[in-house]
């Protein structure tokens, strides 16, 4: 069965896409990228071409346009544990040239909305890089709250950083406070 996209004022959210690849190649193997993800190893084409196409059942991916259809990062959920009503999200929208229009926000309150109302999620948590303050307090902008720290827990060019556990629960966000 084919995933839907969704729309929202400033973006779509589509499903991945073969041609996505090219995109993620670039982006992801760029140093401030690997930092932000936490990605450990440097990607190729091969391996995301077969990300692409891997079906996997604890996963709702998708990649971000602009309303034209321009590629300008991904999100989704993932270890989605429906009997625990929880689950992670990401986002990445990696071209500074596409960061603070907006874009990220809309995609995370999308994914926020997937995951508390289709799913019936009771918990959405992320773990940042805790040498990304931008990304700390852009999610704590949204309504995410700081839950916990694992001390020294990311290694980035020789430094340890602490990772820092975020989460919202359904409560919250239906009290609007991720607006």
């Amino acid at each position: 069965m084919q995933k839907e996209s969704i729309q929202g004022d400033k973006i779509i959210l589509r499903p991945l896409r073969e041609e996505d690849a090219a995109f993620f190649v670039h982006w992801h193997n760029r140093p401030d990228v690997m930092f932000q993800c936490a990605f450990e190893e440097p990607t190729t084409m091969e391996a995301e071409l077969e990300r692409i196409r891997r079906v996997e059942t604890d996963r709702d991916w998708y990649t971000v346009t602009d309303l034209s259809g321009r590629m300008v990062g991904e999100t989704g959920l993932l270890r989605m544990w429906p009997h625990w009503r929880t689950t992670d999200m990401s986002i990445i929208i990696p071209n500074p040239a596409d960061q603070s229009r907006g874009y990220g926000g809309e995609a995370v309150r999308l994914m926020l909305m997937r995951a508390f109302c289709h799913y019936h999620m009771n918990r959405v948590a992320i773990g940042v890089v805790g040498l990304n303050k931008r990304a700390l307090a852009f999610y704590e902008r949204i309504g995410f709250k700081q839950e916990g720290i694992q001390e020294q827990g990311y290694l980035v060019d020789g430094v340890f950083s602490d990772f820092v556990m975020m989460r919202m629960l359904k409560s919250e966000y239906q009290k609007g406070e991720n607006k």
